[in-house]
């Protein structure tokens, strides 16, 4: 459990029943916090606030909640009928996501003893309604989680949704590092960045290639030295054709790039950049090996000035807590009869977080940019369900595209392929899924996660209005 954020639980009651009552829906509440917090699956605390018993009480708790950078988002359950006028002030004020938690202290109605006092007491599916009616009337966009607060897949989804809260709320602070300019007479990575700023909060800047290449030239061979130790520990080194030395040579190129890399960003708050290969005055090597130990790092990227996939990467990356999560582009087919896939790569940059097995450093030629041979981490990418995500700037208003997708290890070797590969087959089919992804104006810039589902993508989609297609 992560306690640098934290999400309030808020109960909905009424002083209709009494205190005594109210004794006792706050025992339960309390209950149930605790059970939630030990349970071991949600990866942020819950910490349980006054009762919301009155609109003076609910617009004084959504108030705080704006205004606690902890705070993260709202969990409400109704343990008795809350009459929705009340919540109507308090909820257009909040600014930060919110779940709905349709469920009740006891699992089945006990029929034995059951009275109009314990009907009175416990009362969500009426508040249920209630609550629900006017969350609607008030467009509110919220997540909807029903089921007894025990389960397991219960307790999952408020998992899952409290991902996607945290990243929405960290995604106002996502800045965008610009290395260079987009590469020329590419359409699908350009976009409003003002538009972008307003809706989703991101930040983009430009810098010359020239301010980073400072940075290089600052950097000292004792700080080289300790990461290739640490590159050492981590990966093979694989010399191929190329003597020992010129291949450290390389390899130690790409060293220099990761530190100033990494200084350049978190000095000035970044957390994701871009960069292009087109834009390498200074540079002897297009950043491979160094983009790559940035991106496992949690750092969002997109390459040839992909500022939008840049900034998707490293929202995605704080939603599965960067785990099989990375950037990616789509590449070759395999059309065989029963075997059509999609062959993902990059021209070095694909992350490590998706590798299936120990990575090699690979010292390679690289046939575009005209500079020298690049350093690159080589694997095979992991198997498992997920999702690639796209975002187009369609002129009028942003777009984003889903596509739910298997990824599989490969089982032919590709001896002359010098990059990282990943598999995939997209949903429903081959030929309707991509056809699906082509008529939407899906870009061959994405994120892919093997971590995130599709709910929590539309989770997120909504929370920003932002239009989404689901292809699967």
């Amino acid at each position: 459990m992560t306690a640098d954020k934290q999400f309030w639980f808020v109960v909905g009651s009424q002083h209709l029943y009494g205190e005594e009552a109210l004794a006792e829906v706050k025992a339960h509440a309390q209950e149930m916090t605790d059970a939630l917090n030990s349970s071991g699956v949600l990866p942020y605390p819950l910490v349980l606030q006054d009762l919301a018993v009155s609109a003076d009480k609910i617009t004084e708790i959504m108030k705080e909640v704006n205004y606690r950078d902890e705070v993260a988002g709202i969990i409400t359950w109704m343990h008795t009928f809350s009459p929705a006028k009340m919540w109507i002030r308090g909820t257009k004020l909040l600014q930060k996501p919110l779940l709905h938690l349709a469920t009740q202290y006891n699992e089945s109605i006990p029929w034995a003893t059951i009275d109009m006092d314990f009907m009175n007491l416990n009362q969500a599916a009426h508040g249920d309604r209630e609550y629900g009616f006017i969350n609607a009337r008030l467009n509110k966009q919220n997540k909807v989680v029903v089921g007894y607060w025990k389960r397991p897949e219960v307790q999952k989804q408020i998992a899952d949704w409290m991902d996607v809260a945290a990243a929405y709320n960290e995604s106002f602070g996502i800045k965008v590092a610009r290395f260079g300019d987009n590469m020329r007479n590419v359409g699908v990575t350009e976009g409003d960045k003002v538009e972008a700023q307003i809706q989703f909060g991101w930040t983009v800047d430009y810098y010359g290639i020239g301010d980073l290449v400072e940075v290089v030239n600052a950097v000292t061979e004792q700080e080289i030295d300790k990461l290739m130790a640490e590159y050492a520990d981590l990966y093979e080194f694989d010399y191929g054709t190329n003597s020992k030395e010129d291949w450290e040579a390389s390899v130690r190129i790409q060293a220099s790039y990761e530190i100033a890399l990494k200084r350049f960003l978190d000095e000035k708050g970044y957390t994701a950049f871009t960069s292009n290969f087109e834009d390498l005055h200074g540079m002897k090597q297009l950043p491979g090996l160094a983009v790559q130990r940035l991106m496992a790092q949690g750092y969002g990227f997109a390459g040839e000035g992909d500022w939008k996939t840049a900034a998707l990467d490293r929202l995605m990356k704080i939603m599965s807590h960067n785990e099989n999560t990375g950037f990616m582009e789509d590449y070759t087919y395999e059309m065989a009869a029963g075997r059509e896939a999609i062959l993902q790569s990059h021209m070095l940059e694909v992350d490590p977080s998706l590798a299936s097995s120990k990575p090699k450093v690979v010292v390679s030629p690289l046939g575009i940019g005209g500079k020298e041979d690049p350093a690159r981490l080589v694997f095979d990418g992991k198997a498992g369900d997920g999702v690639v995500v796209s975002m187009m700037d369609r002129g009028t208003h942003y777009k984003l595209l889903i596509n739910e997708v298997t990824a599989f290890e490969p089982t032919e070797p590709a001896p002359n392929l010098p990059v990282a590969r990943v598999l995939w087959t997209v949903k429903p089919n081959f030929q309707d899924g991509v056809k699906a992804w082509i008529e939407n104006g899906g870009g061959h810039h994405t994120v892919v996660s093997l971590n995130l589902t599709t709910d929590q993508i539309v989770t997120y989609a909504k929370l920003v209005n932002l239009e989404y297609v689901v292809i699967k």
